[in-house]
């Protein structure tokens, strides 16, 4: 029998500062490109259904945000690892088993946190009070975003590991989303 491992999702907010970021050397892995499973016009849709929805312009496809995308999802993927790259991009990341999901599910997993929104100030921005309840939401819709790459990758551990990253960030405090 297959066992499908329920997604899981984290955030990086604008608001969040990575002082160091230490990395240590890790053994030589042989890693395959794979760049070319991820879909832009998929994700793009799957993102800009949620703008669409409330009048915000729509996000385009940036290559160079996605080569920094991909670059984290394979780092993630050959370590097995499940942390925010600390990147000067916002950032949503997704896991899940490998093959399960569509890219579309993946995108529309972060947008289901659409539930618990509230239109406020951020960090007041979620009906539960956490603003981390909602976060990758906010990052979709936030209206100063303009661009996303993203990446995908595979871990040792059989999951698929989608990076998506914002130029420019959004989740920033004192400002509405949209």
């Amino acid at each position: 029998m297959l066992k499908i491992n329920p997604p899981t999702s984290w955030l990086l907010a604008g608001t969040t500062t990575i002082s160091a970021l230490v990395l240590t050397t890790l053994p030589l892995l042989t890693l395959q490109a794979q760049s070319s499973r991820v879909k832009p016009a998929e994700i793009l849709n799957a993102h800009n259904k949620y703008r669409t929805e409330l009048k915000v312009p729509g996000l385009t496809w940036s290559d160079e945000v996605a080569k920094s995308a991909q670059e984290w999802a394979d780092n993630l993927a050959a370590t097995n690892s499940f942390e925010h790259s600390g990147t000067n991009y916002g950032e949503n990341i997704w896991q899940g088993t490998a093959n399960a999901y569509t890219q579309t599910q993946m995108v529309d997993d972060w947008g289901s946190e659409k539930k618990d929104f509230k239109y406020g100030t951020f960090p007041d921005v979620s009906k539960t009070g956490e603003w981390s309840d909602v976060g990758h939401y906010t990052q979709i819709v936030w209206r100063n975003t303009t661009e996303v790459g993203c990446g995908l990758a595979t871990s040792q551990n059989g999951d698929d590991i989608l990076v998506c990253q914002y130029n420019p960030p959004g989740n920033y405090e004192g400002q509405k989303p949209y």
